[in-house]
C-alpha cells in the first residue's frame, strides 16, 4: 500500500504562501485519484482539490480557487499543494490522500473515497 508522508506546514501571516510537499512511496506513483484535504479543529475534513490521475482531471474548492494550485512531479514521486494569498481561515492540517478505485473520478473533493492517507501537516494563518 502505498505510504503518503506531508510536510511544508508552517505558520504565517494573512497574505503569505505556503508550499505543501507529498512524498510517496510508489514508483511510479499511479494512483486513481489524488487530493489534498484540510481539518481545522471542531470541523468536518474538507476536500481543497482532487485530480483524476490518468486524465488530469480536477476538481477544486471553490473557497481556494485562483489561490491554491495542485502540482506533481513524477521523478521525486511527490505532489505539491502552493498556496498564496492565505487567510486564517485556511489554517487547518493539510492532509494529502490517494484513492485506489476509479469511482473517485466523480467525487473528486469527498474524502470517503480515499483510501491511503498521510498523517498530515499543519497550517496556521495569524491576522
Amino acid at each position: 500500500q502505498v505510504q503518503l508522508v506531508e510536510s511544508g506546514g508552517d505558520s504565517v501571516e494573512t497574505g503569505g504562501s505556503l508550499t505543501l510537499s507529498c512524498a510517496t512511496s510508489e514508483s511510479p506513483l499511479t494512483p486513481a485519484c489524488l487530493g489534498w484535504f484540510r481539518q481545522a479543529p471542531g470541523k468536518e475534513r474538507e476536500g481543497v482539490t482532487g485530480v483524476f490521475w490518468r486524465t488530469g482531471q480536477m476538481d477544486t474548492a471553490s473557497s481556494v480557487k485562483g489561490r491554491f494550485t495542485f502540482s506533481k512531479d513524477n521523478i521525486k514521486n511527490t505532489v505539491y499543494l502552493q498556496m498564496n494569498n492565505l487567510k486564517p481561515e485556511d489554517s487547518a492540517t493539510y492532509f494529502c490522500a490517494a484513492a485506489g478505485g476509479f469511482a473517485c473520478r466523480h467525487h473528486l473533493l469527498n474524502a470517503n473515497v480515499y483510501d491511503t492517507w498521510g498523517q498530515g501537516t499543519q497550517v496556521t494563518v495569524s491576522s
